[in-house]
């Protein structure tokens, strides 16, 4: 098991419909911000907020954020947050400092509807999960005769 990553328009509404239909007030996903060590001279991950996004459950990269995904009928992020700004827009480091690194899926918190946004990693919310393809191979193969 592994956060969900939302790697199509369908999973994007699987996961907002949960979230609507639970009345979730928000999940993390396995959304992630390029923002570590190894990830500073990668010249295809600049601009940062709008090329460093990707599924660390999957290695896939999000498209790029200042556009909806190709094949997409809506923008998945937000276009608002805590200081009215389209997301991402790393609106904690002019807070604390903290940079806001992880994707998670608010419901309607900045009167936006269900709508993705990135917040600082160290925030409690829910986790939605998923099988991971990667872990239940490497499962298999450490763990001879389990039946998974």
């Amino acid at each position: 098991m592994d956060a969900v990553s939302i790697e199509t328009e369908e999973e994007n509404e699987i996961v907002f419909n949960l979230v609507k239909k639970e009345r979730l007030p928000y999940i993390w996903t396995s959304g992630r911000l390029c923002n570590f060590k190894g990830c500073e001279d990668r010249e295809d991950l600049r601009p940062l907020e709008v090329l460093g996004w990707f599924w660390s459950a999957s290695g896939v990269k999000v498209s790029p954020t200042n556009k909806k995904p190709e094949g997409w009928e809506n923008q998945p992020w937000s276009q608002t947050g805590h200081f009215k700004r389209p997301q991402p827009d790393n609106a904690e480091f002019e807070i604390n400092e903290t940079t806001e690194a992880c994707l998670a899926v608010l419901n309607n918190v900045y009167k936006d509807g269900i709508a993705w946004h990135d917040i600082g990693c160290y925030h409690t919310k829910a986790v939605l999960c998923e099988d991971n393809d990667q872990l239940l191979k490497y499962i298999a193969a450490t763990n001879r005769g389990i039946i998974l």
